[in-house]
């Protein structure tokens, strides 16, 4: 691929294409080694590490449901000295010049600085991402996402410790991101991640009982994907950072919606599990995307449709169509769709 048409730039991370995985999706790389050349991938980001090592929930922990997939492991990981001392030099040493960012949850804010001290000196970790959102735990995780001062509180308190990157990870299961997203962003954090799983529930007719442990759990797969767009909007409203989006990307033009919404780039979890050369292949059909929707490089398709010309605000919501081009109006918002545009918009 030419370098300059694919790549991005973002705090820390040299992406030589937009696409990793996202957090738990490759664990810690070391599994999937052999699935393909992970090199291929913009970035890798690490499995969520606490404090210390974590044994999760009661199994299941993924169970099927007719809408995707639902977790709850419980932020299982073999704890941060376990992964700074032997995981974390096995993969510098197999994965030298992959751009890696680890994930990183603490049940107070003290852990979270804890966690930062110890990344911060290893010089193969390139940003971090805070998981302010993990559903299935506790303590910690989500509590700290859902409230901006707290979700600020960690940010900072991270900050004044590390010079790295940061990401905050986003739940959401909130009424509304944006002051959450606005917190974070002037606390210090150097770029958003959204969106974390939604929480939901499945029930076993025959023993009535939740089919999870802990009764809810993560839900994620194609059924969230129009939450992400939109949460991803409208944080991207708000805040001057970058934005990597994740939430049921399945297709290369799932991917691309993020980006349009608002992401410079894109983490991939659940498709991964049912194909693990999903990513190859998404970077592979990226330059017949842009070719098709009329992009010159793939920075280009960020926060398109927000900038657009054609985005105004109205009052009711009709369809009108011309010649060449459909104008659909839904929801207060006005999109134009012409022959070689992005147009998943639908009237509701």
């Amino acid at each position: 691929m030419e370098e300059t048409r694919y790549s991005v730039s973002l705090p820390g991370l040299e992406l030589k294409n937009p696409f990793m995985p996202s957090s738990g999706a490759f664990m810690y790389g070391l599994d999937h080694l052999q699935d393909f050349d992970l090199n291929e991938m913009g970035a890798l980001v690490l499995k969520t590490t606490t404090v210390e090592a974590r044994r999760g929930n009661p199994k299941p922990w993924v169970i099927g449901t007719d809408s995707g997939i639902m977790n709850s492991v419980g932020l299982a990981n073999p704890g941060m000295a376990s992964v700074a001392n032997e995981v974390l030099p096995e993969l510098a040493t197999a994965l030298p010049d992959l751009p890696v960012m680890i994930s990183v949850a603490g049940e107070t804010v003290l852990e979270y600085q804890t966690l930062a001290k110890v990344f911060d000196r290893i010089d193969y970790i390139k940003a971090l991402e805070l998981n302010l959102s993990c559903p299935n735990v506790d303590k910690g995780g989500m509590e700290f996402g859902v409230d901006p001062e707290t979700a600020a509180e960690v940010v900072a308190a991270v900050r004044e410790v590390t010079d790295k990157p940061l990401y905050a990870k986003l739940s959401p299961n909130v009424t509304d991101i944006k002051p959450i997203a606005k917190a974070v962003a002037d606390a210090g954090a150097d770029g958003l991640v959204l969106i974390n799983t939604v929480v939901g529930m499945s029930l076993d007719l025959a023993t009535r009982q939740p089919r999870l442990y802990r009764g809810t759990g993560g839900m994620s797969g194609a059924a969230i994907h129009p939450i992400a767009v939109r949460m991803i909007w409208e944080a991207a409203s708000v805040v001057d950072i970058p934005i990597i989006g994740v939430g049921g990307v399945d297709s290369i033009d799932a991917a691309l919606e993020l980006m349009l919404a608002g992401a410079s780039a894109v983490q991939i979890g659940t498709k991964t599990a049912e194909d693990k050369q999903f990513i190859p292949k998404l970077i592979a059909a990226l330059p017949a995307a842009l070719d098709k929707y009329g992009f010159d490089t793939v920075r280009d398709v960020t926060g398109r449709w927000q900038s657009s010309r054609y985005l105004l605000r109205l009052g009711k919501r009709r369809i009108r169509r011309d010649d060449d081009k459909t104008s659909i109006y839904c929801v207060g918002f006005f999109r134009r769709a012409g022959n070689n545009g992005l147009s998943r918009a639908v009237s509701s």
